[in-house]
């Protein structure tokens, strides 16, 4: 069978600091057989037309060097190879039993027009493609599991409490706030724009937002939108906001800790000096990683498409046309330039 080109972008090194756009290159050089190869060289393996691809914070943390606390959790990226992570595709041609030719899956990838995935059962198979397929890298993938179960089964809420998110219009966010609304709390988010401030408040109806970057003194602003105090916060930032929240926390409070983006670009990360409040207010405070609640995807599913289909719940996508442009957009996340979830269009 002929070879087609197969465009790709290639990580270059490991990064230190911010990443940058040339971390990565376009590569136009790889070829690849639209057929997968016979079965003793690749038994079960799927071959995909990538779609939609996927730009997430964790992706900085696998540009370090191997060797941190973190590598024997993520997989570094390996230099001179394409990036890899979440993806909708579909199927061109497949060994495995549980996919075929025309299926459409979202899972983890390759950042190239065509991928041959030898391990596809981290594979989910698209049911419903009445919704917009690129939900599936954000409301309906990874980003939508990580809300549900963080806010639902870490955070435990009940009607009525007070609920604070960081980084509240980004892909995770901005549904942990809409769940928080729909459950009856009163909801706070945080961002780092006019135009993030009012979008929280005004399409995604948080009860109140603000820009962090035009608040002096956190503590007090925190004190100002939660006189109160804080029930629930869920967190994506850390450093110093976390710093605030702690001061803020109500008895018995709960913190989720989804992500740090603050964090990720420092060769020292920040230290954290408020938290005897942990004990002052019996505060729970918990980190967690979606990969041990995918067993809920079918329960969550029946609990958000109702949502989206009646518009009770609504996803904010920013998507960057095209492979060429996957290394601005996914540096972008970590300047804010990004408004909603970040996904990159491979081919429609």
């Amino acid at each position: 069978m002929a070879e087609v080109k197969n465009k790709q972008v290639i990580f270059k090194n490991y990064v230190e600091g911010v990443p940058k756009e040339s971390d990565m290159y376009i590569s136009d050089t790889a070829t690849i057989k639209l057929k997968v190869p016979h079965e003793e060289e690749a038994p079960l393996s799927v071959l995909v037309k990538n779609l939609y691809l996927s730009c997430d914070p964790v992706m900085r943390i696998r540009m370090r060097k191997p060797g941190d606390e973190t590598s024997s959790y993520f997989t570094p990226f390996a230099p001179g190879s394409p990036l890899n992570g979440y993806g909708v595709a579909k199927v061109l041609d497949s060994r495995h039993p549980d996919f075929k030719e025309g299926d459409l899956v979202w899972g983890t990838t390759k950042w190239e027009d065509f991928s041959l995935i030898t391990t596809p059962e981290s594979f989910h198979k698209i049911q419903h493609a009445d919704v917009p397929l690129s939900y599936y890298t954000g409301i309906l993938g990874m980003p939508g599991m990580t809300a549900y179960a963080g806010f639902n089964e870490v955070c435990s809420p009940k009607k009525g409490e007070y609920v604070f998110i960081s980084a509240a219009s980004g892909a995770v966010g901005q549904l942990v706030g809409q769940f928080a609304k729909l459950l009856g709390c009163y909801v706070v988010g945080s961002a780092g724009s006019k135009e993030k401030v009012e979008l929280l408040k005004n399409k995604l109806k948080f009860d109140e937002a603000f820009n962090y970057k035009e608040e002096h003194d956190l503590n007090a602003a925190l004190k100002r939108y939660f006189p109160e105090g804080i029930d629930i916060y869920f967190e994506n930032v850390g450093g110093n906001l976390l710093d605030a929240v702690l001061l803020n926390m109500r008895v018995h409070g709960r913190i989720a800790v989804c992500g740090m983006i603050s964090q990720y670009n420092l060769d020292r990360p920040e230290g954290v000096t408020n938290l005897m409040c942990l004990i002052y207010k019996r505060i729970h405070m918990q980190g967690f990683t979606v990969r041990d609640y995918y067993h809920l995807y079918p329960k969550y599913l029946e609990y958000i498409l109702p949502c989206i289909r009646e518009g009770r719940v609504v996803y904010l996508e920013d998507i960057a046309e095209g492979l060429e442009n996957g290394p601005a957009a996914l540096v972008g996340l970590f300047s804010g330039r990004n408004v909603g979830k970040q996904v990159v269009s491979v081919s429609h």
